[in-house]
């Protein structure tokens, strides 16, 4: 049994291709999406429907979520502000019907043809835990309760990583369309069954990163999405953190109790 796992897409559709080439050229027995496949790059919409078209398992991360919340009792006051420009973009280009697709995928996959193995996004609980190498063995605990799988395959974190926790093995796959280990290539995860063992591999593959530039710029996105929407153009570009380090940044900047200058921010935080 050989299973590849791809995750974190983001919208980055150029990633996506080639991530899905590369994995026809192993030739698993299975494919599954590890979740976040919207939300960051310009054509959420069309990635969407091209892993519709895979008929493989997908699974929901917290990037669905955020677009299904979006609007709804359950969203985040903040998300309606012009931090989240990137998700009001990537709410108004999928339909009702696509997001409420994206609202019925579940969160973990496990099977009887995969003995062993607990796929997430980020943990049993949540579509949100990180899973970091100074993670304590006591918080691990609180996300994967009552799990008894020895391989837990996760997403979430766009850097690839491995954590042994109490006798077993946690994989974070890498990302897709985001990778933040500073090398912008496609990353994914294939796992192979064999003498009643779990082995996951690691894999990093080059991809157009240009053409998803060329989205960024030819779209409308950017001039939709003001300072969120570059720092998001800016981890494509160099694989590494923007997004969360700049709201970060924003968040310390509104507890001084100023109003925020997004654009007088983003030229600060550049700086």
């Amino acid at each position: 049994m050989r299973i590849a796992v791809i995750s974190d897409i983001h919208g980055n559709l150029p990633a996506l291709e080639t991530a899905l080439a590369a994995v026809e050229e192993l030739k698993p027995d299975r494919l599954i999406v590890g979740g976040d496949v919207v939300d960051g790059a310009p054509d959420s919409a069309a990635c969407w429907e091209r892993v519709k078209q895979l008929q493989c398992p997908v699974l929901r991360g917290n990037h669905e979520r955020y677009v299904f919340d979006f609007g709804t009792e359950r969203a985040d006051p903040i998300w309606a502000t012009d931090q989240f420009a990137p998700l009001h973009y990537t709410h108004r280009s999928l339909s009702n019907a696509q997001r409420n697709e994206l609202a019925a995928l579940p969160m973990v996959w496990r099977s009887t043809e995969a003995p062993g193995l607990l796929v997430v996004h980020a943990s049993a609980r949540s579509d949100a835990d990180s899973v970091l190498p100074h993670t304590s063995l006591v918080n691990l605990d609180a996300m994967f309760v009552g799990v008894t799988e020895e391989l837990i395959i996760r997403s979430h974190n766009h850097i690839s990583s491995t954590r042994d926790w109490r006798g077993r093995r946690i994989v974070t796959t890498g990302a897709v369309g985001l990778p933040l280990d500073g090398l912008a290539q496609v990353q994914f995860c294939l796992l192979t069954y064999e003498n009643s063992k779990w082995q996951a591999e690691h894999h990093s593959v080059p991809y157009d990163v240009e053409a998803t530039l060329g989205r960024f710029r030819d779209s409308g996105y950017l001039d939709e999405t003001g300072p969120l929407g570059r720092m998001f153009m800016r981890e494509v570009a160099t694989g590494s953190h923007h997004v969360v380090p700049f709201l970060r940044y924003c968040r310390q900047r509104m507890q001084h109790g100023a109003p925020l200058d997004l654009i007088q921010a983003e030229k600060d935080f550049v700086r």
